[in-house]
């Protein structure tokens, strides 16, 4: 199975790009993680946030390569917690699913994206900067798999 991590913006910082890859390397060729990076919409002074919200949603519908399932990570979504995400995990692996997480621009993804997804994830009532979220959902598919796998790395209650 893959994992796709589907996310506007690019020229992260370094730190992000090493986070990432750390949790990336960990993972078998069974739950492989891919990251495809959607580029931005230029955003001028008086840019219509609405709009340029709706044409990075359009972009990453064009670039995902998946149909189904697919998650939109944005503040105000279901909460989730790492036994949560384990269990969807391993429903997508027993199915032989590939599934993708979306992290939308600045402004979020717009109402038109979040229709689309089949359900949309909250990681938390903070909000994050975006490159952290990459870092962080990495890490809990790591931490998922680790669940699932009896690992030593999450010593927390199993899934």
């Amino acid at each position: 199975m893959k994992v796709h991590i589907v996310a506007v913006g690019s020229k992260m910082p370094d730190w992000v790009a090493r986070g990432y890859q750390e949790y990336a390397r960990r993972l078998p060729a069974s739950c492989r993680l891919n990251l495809i990076e959607v580029p931005a919409v230029r955003r001028g002074r008086g840019a219509d946030l609405r709009a340029v919200a709706d044409a990075e949603g359009a972009a990453v519908r064009r670039l995902l390569p998946v149909s189904r399932p697919v998650i939109a990570l944005e503040r105000d979504g279901r909460s989730c917690g790492s036994a949560d995400i384990a269990r969807s995990l391993e429903e997508w692996m027993r199915a032989g699913e590939d599934v993708a997480f979306v992290i939308g621009g600045p402004e979020g993804l717009s109402p038109a994206f979040l229709a689309y997804a089949t359900d949309v994830w909250s990681l938390s009532a903070l909000t994050f900067p975006h490159g952290l979220v990459r870092v962080i959902v990495a890490e809990q598919i790591y931490r998922s798999w680790s669940m699932l796998n009896h690992h030593r790395y999450h010593r927390g209650v199993p899934a």
